[in-house]
C-alpha cells in the first residue's frame, strides 16, 4: 500500500512538473492579429491564451506580434526580434495586405517562405493561416492568392487552416463597420477555430 502511494506521489509530482512548463506561442499577424478596433483582451491572441489555459490547464504564454498595416516584407525582420522570446510556436497569418495592395505575389510568396524556414530554424514549431480575398481583384490574382498558402503548406509540410476569417469575413455581425476587420464576437470564432488547431499541436 506504502508503494501505491509512493508511486501515485511520484507521479503527481510529475503531471504538475509537466503541466508547469511554459509554453510560448507568437502570433505573428498584421492588424487582424493585433486587434485593430477592439481592446487587447478581446483580440482573438489573448482569447486564445485564455481558452488554452482554461480548457486544456496549460501554462501558456501568448505574444500578440500583429502590426496594423503589415505585410510579409516586414514580417522577417519582427520575427528575428520576437524570436529573442524562445516562441515554441510561431503562428504565421500574415499576406492579407499584400493582397489587399495587389502586391507581387511572387515576391509575397517568397517573404513568407523566408518567414516559415526562420522560424523553423529556431526549432519553433510553425503553423500557417490562409486568407482569401473578395472577388473583385479578379479571379487570375485571387485565385494564385489562395494557391500561394496551399503550395506553402505543402512545401513546408506545415499544420494550417485556410482561411483565418472563415465563419467572419463577409457577415455584418461579426465584423466592425468598415466590413474588414472583425468585431468582438468575431475574434472570439476566430479564437475558437483556432484553438481546434491548437490543441492538436502542443
Amino acid at each position: 500500500m506504502k508503494k501505491i502511494l509512493l508511486i501515485l506521489f511520484i507521479l503527481n509530482i510529475f503531471n504538475t512538473i509537466v503541466n508547469a512548463k511554459s509554453n510560448t506561442i507568437l502570433f505573428l499577424g498584421d492588424s487582424l492579429t493585433e486587434g485593430l478596433g477592439v481592446n487587447k483582451e478581446d483580440a482573438f491572441p489573448k482569447l486564445v491564451e485564455t481558452m488554452l489555459q482554461t480548457k486544456l490547464n496549460k501554462n501558456i504564454q501568448v505574444i500578440n506580434g500583429g502590426v496594423s498595416g503589415s505585410t510579409s516584407n516586414d514580417g522577417l525582420a519582427r520575427l528575428k526580434w520576437y524570436l529573442k522570446k524562445k516562441p515554441d510556436i510561431v503562428f504565421i497569418a500574415l499576406g492579407a495586405n499584400d493582397g489587399l495592395r495587389g502586391l507581387d505575389l511572387q515576391q509575397s510568396q517568397k517573404n513568407l517562405e523566408d518567414i516559415v524556414q526562420y522560424a523553423q530554424k529556431s526549432n519553433a514549431k510553425v503553423l500557417l493561416a490562409g486568407m482569401l480575398l473578395p472577388p473583385n481583384y479578379g479571379a487570375d490574382y485571387s485565385n494564385s492568392f489562395k494557391t500561394m498558402y496551399q503550395t506553402i503548406k505543402t512545401k513546408y509540410n506545415l499544420k494550417s487552416m485556410p482561411f483565418l476569417l472563415e465563419g467572419v469575413a463577409g457577415k455584418k455581425e461579426f465584423n466592425q463597420r468598415d466590413g474588414i476587420h472583425p468585431n468582438e464576437k468575431g475574434h472570439k470564432l476566430i479564437a475558437k477555430n483556432i484553438f481546434e488547431l491548437l490543441k492538436e499541436n502542443l
